[in-house]
């Protein structure tokens, strides 16, 4: 019983892999932002393009002069 005390001290002690883990969790979440930014972007990029289109469509049409 000793021994897994010892060993799970040692465990809980060591520092190797925090760092790599911390660094995931950065690489994620900087993920997540570009991911909301880009479906933000394309939202209103999508509404741009579909607005152009209605004006080409009927250019006499309000708001297309």
């Amino acid at each position: 019983m000793e021994k897994f005390a010892i060993a799970f001290r040692k465990f809980v002690r060591e520092e190797e892999g925090v760092t790599a883990v911390e660094y995931g969790l950065i690489a994620a979440l900087i993920a997540v932002a570009v991911i909301v930014t880009v479906a933000s972007i394309g939202t209103q990029l999508n509404t741009v393009f579909t607005r152009i289109l209605h004006c080409l469509q009927t250019p006499t049409a309000a708001g297309c002069v």
